[in-house]
């Protein structure tokens, strides 16, 4: 019962072998059949026979006069027949690709600054709207006697200053016949011609009469600031007045209706949704490794989800990463006249980039080394197999751009993953198409 699991066991680690240790004997015997197991066979036991060539080879060896070449090919084993293309380099145009989405150049909801009973026919959402178009009207109600009230409070303010200003110009006088009194009374009496009480009342007079000026004048500032306490109410009024009507601020469509006939606005509520569609904005976001090679005012074009195809420019670059995905916002603009492009639609955009120069291949050829890099296989010196490291740049419809390559170059585009680095090829070209 045991030797079953035994023989397997055998069976199992004799393939794991060939597959590990022997590979490009496997490939050698499914080309050509049994008879290179027979030969390996044969050179482990010693007793193959030598062939001519082989000999020939053995003696230059021996000489020391073999070249890097014939070393190279003897240890790279048997040739594999490959299908390779000889690639030139050219200079393609490169772009940075993105997911974004498309939003409104600009999006306001009006809303009441006052409050009061809507009478304006509501506009329904999707109507297009012009700038400074009536959306909400407010009932005006006591607003317009209460601009009436403030505009005779005005008049009644500005009215009381000539008499403030006459009353000034009256205490000034006194004042100036106060001094001549207070002066002369003063003089008399260092002469001895006037008593000390008569110089004692001119002084007092003086004092009375600088007093009644400093009245006035204070009554005529009040005159002064009641008038703008009044203006100030004219101009509350006027501006409540100016409330009671919300206009457009720009031209655009109705995301919302307006409030309906007879609801009651108060302070804060909503009248209406505007949005502006032309132009539209492209946003998305912008890696870090990435960023320096996105430019303001650079071309860029996008395909929506619905494969409309737009273009427009860079208008807005961050100069800050967002803290969380370290990616910053860039902003393109695009034309959108009959509003066919809607706010918050899928788009994969393209920013142009300075030029490259890169290799069209067919994507079938890009394979991976024992490490996981991505590249491609390549003949190399002496027809010996070499894995180059590559640089995807983008996919097209005809392959995929890639750099990182000599400026030529021959791929391995059939058999490239049946090969290694290091194995000799005995590849056969095939031209790319025009």
């Amino acid at each position: 019962m045991r030797l079953i699991p035994i023989l397997t066991a055998i069976v199992v680690s004799a393939i794991l072998y060939l597959v590990v240790m022997e590979r490009e004997l496997l490939f050698q015997v499914a080309e050509e059949g049994i008879d290179p197991i027979r030969e390996r066979v044969e050179q482990l036991t010693g007793d193959a026979p030598q062939s001519a060539d082989a000999v020939a080879d053995d003696a230059t060896a021996a000489s020391g006069d073999a070249t890097p070449a014939a070393v190279a090919q003897q240890d790279a084993g048997p040739a594999i027949a490959v299908v390779a293309r000889r690639s030139t380099a050219r200079v393609v145009d490169s772009a940075v690709i993105l997911r974004g989405e498309t939003q409104a150049y600009r999006q306001v909801q009006m809303r009441a600054e006052t409050s009061g009973q809507v009478i304006s026919i509501p506009l329904r959402k999707g109507a297009e709207i012009s700038k400074d178009q009536v959306l909400c009207k407010i009932d005006a109600g006591t607003r317009r006697s209460t601009l009436q009230e403030a505009k005779s409070r005005l008049s009644e303010a500005r009215a009381r200053v000539p008499e403030a200003e006459a009353r000034v110009e009256e205490a000034k006088a006194r004042l100036e016949e106060a001094r001549i009194n207070e002066n002369a009374a003063s003089k008399l009496s260092a002469e001895g011609f006037a008593s000390s009480t008569r110089v004692a009342t001119a002084r007092a007079n003086l004092r009375s009469a600088e007093v009644a000026v400093q009245t006035a004048k204070a009554g005529l500032q009040g005159a002064q600031s009641a008038i703008q306490s009044a203006e100030v109410a004219v101009a509350a009024a006027r501006k409540e007045i100016e409330r009671l009507t919300i206009t457009a601020p720009f031209s655009g469509m109705l995301e919302s209706d307006t409030a309906e006939l007879g609801s009651l606005l108060q302070p804060g509520g909503l009248c209406a949704t505007v949005i502006q569609l032309d132009p539209i904005k492209l946003v998305g976001f912008v890696p870090e490794t990435q960023v320096g090679r996105v430019n303001l005012d650079a071309r860029a074009r996008a395909r929506l989800a619905s494969q409309e195809q737009v273009q427009g420019q860079v208008t807005f670059l961050s100069r800050s990463a967002d803290p969380t995905t370290r990616t910053f916002r860039v902003e393109i603009e695009v034309a959108n006249p009959d509003g066919a492009v809607r706010d918050g639609q899928t788009a994969e955009i393209a920013i142009e980039a300075d030029g490259a120069k890169a290799h069209l291949l067919p994507a079938s050829s890009l394979t991976l080394n024992d490490e996981g890099t991505l590249g491609v296989r390549v003949v190399g010196s002496d027809d010996i197999a070499e894995f180059r490291k590559i640089t995807l740049l983008r996919d097209t419809e005809n392959g995929v751009l890639v750099t990182g390559l000599p400026d030529e170059v021959d791929i391995i585009i059939v058999g490239q993953e049946f090969v290694t680095a290091g194995v000799r090829l005995d590849p056969t070209f095939n031209e790319a198409k025009p």
